[in-house]
């Protein structure tokens, strides 16, 4: 479609994505004075409330997910409810959609974003919905939509069925069959609980898990946040915080190495149409490969501002590292040291403080 003679709609900023850390930015323009829809306004694709949780797993609920922390002004308990056996992906859409409404923050939905131009002293924001024209944006655009697979010899023959941890449903799918769980992080080990109770399974990881004991107090959170922070600011890509603060030995855990659930393989070597070989070999028919290693950031839209270094990083700026070395109008949340819910929340604070600075706007 050719987008060069319409006409853009002008903002001071453009906020892209309304999961957590879109959300807290958007707040947080709006305690500076910005109004939604004159002055900036949040794009979000999917179509509705509640960023990538609306999309998650049944079987995740209030009980078993990671901590969601309050958005700024607003309790996530008094607005989702205190029944932890209610799932996260219908928990945190009802709380998030109360908290646009109790703002005000008009979220454009559906709205997807496919590239963001520089137009000299402006960007170029393309969407389905219309062509915005930005002084400055920030990206709260997360993981979710850019699963990660490595790349294995023998992947496309493998005549099994092969899955990312986003597609998941639920563990009765695999009764019956033997499953191959790839990946250490806590979906990993989540979905290789259920599944392990329903049917034969087999872990594998590219590096031996590292499980936490004792409390993980703020100063080991903010050790840990750091170490991915100094990445970033270095320029090189963002590993994920849980990869620097380890597991926790949660009763679940410890219920999964009392089954043995918990005795992983190293990785494998190459896929062969009916499991997979070790270097060594040794080699495993399975029915199901799941790939639980993670996901990228969803950046491609900004591809056009040549953002990236040699490294594949960006190099990070600013307070809690939410700017844009190579462009000062771009800030980037949820992404980095940002990647959590209390990380996003801070990360929107600090990216529309010093957005509107940089852009010399007028606060309340």
């Amino acid at each position: 479609m050719d987008t060069s003679s319409r006409l853009a709609l002008k903002l001071d900023i453009v906020v892209i994505g309304a999961g957590q850390a879109g959300l807290s930015s958007a707040y947080h323009l709006r305690q500076l004075g910005l109004q939604p829809g004159r002055d900036f306004l949040v794009l979000d694709r999917a179509p509705q409330p509640g960023g990538a949780w609306q999309y998650r797993w049944p079987s995740l609920t209030l009980s078993t997910v990671n901590r969601v922390h309050d958005l700024p002004g607003l309790s996530f308990a008094d607005n989702a409810g205190g029944d932890a056996s209610v799932r996260a992906s219908v928990a945190v859409p009802h709380y998030f959609a109360a908290y646009e409404e109790r703002f005000g923050l008009d979220v454009l939905r559906p709205a997807s974003v496919n590239v963001v131009c520089n137009r000299g002293e402006r960007l170029r924001v393309e969407s389905d919905r219309g062509l915005f024209s930005a002084r400055g944006i920030i990206n709260a655009t997360g993981t979710w939509e850019k699963p990660f697979i490595p790349d294995y010899p023998g992947r496309e023959s493998f005549t099994g069925r092969q899955l990312h941890t986003q597609q998941f449903q639920a563990a009765e799918d695999f009764t019956g069959q033997h499953v191959l769980v790839v990946g250490g992080g806590i979906s990993a080990i989540q979905l290789l609980d259920q599944i392990s109770q329903v049917t034969r399974t087999t872990w594998v990881t590219r590096t031996p898990p590292r499980f936490r004991e004792g409390p993980f107090d703020q100063e080991a959170g903010r050790a840990a946040v750091k170490l991915v922070e100094d990445r970033v600011r270095a320029g090189l890509p963002p590993n994920s915080v849980v990869s620097v603060t380890g597991l926790p030995l949660s009763p679940a855990i410890l219920a999964m190495r009392e089954r043995g659930v918990l005795e992983r393989q190293d990785m494998f070597s190459e896929i062969t149409p009916t499991g997979v070989r070790w270097a060594d070999g040794r080699s495993l028919d399975v029915d199901v490969i799941l790939w639980c290693t993670g996901f990228r950031s969803a950046l491609d839209h900004l591809a056009p501002l040549q953002l990236r270094e040699e490294s594949g990083g960006i190099t990070m700026t600013g307070r809690l590292a939410t700017q844009v070395a190579r462009d000062p109008r771009v800030h980037l949340v949820g992404y980095g040291p940002s990647a959590s819910t209390i990380g996003a929340n801070r990360a929107g604070a600090a990216a529309a403080r010093e957005l509107t600075a940089f852009l010399e706007l007028p606060a309340s």
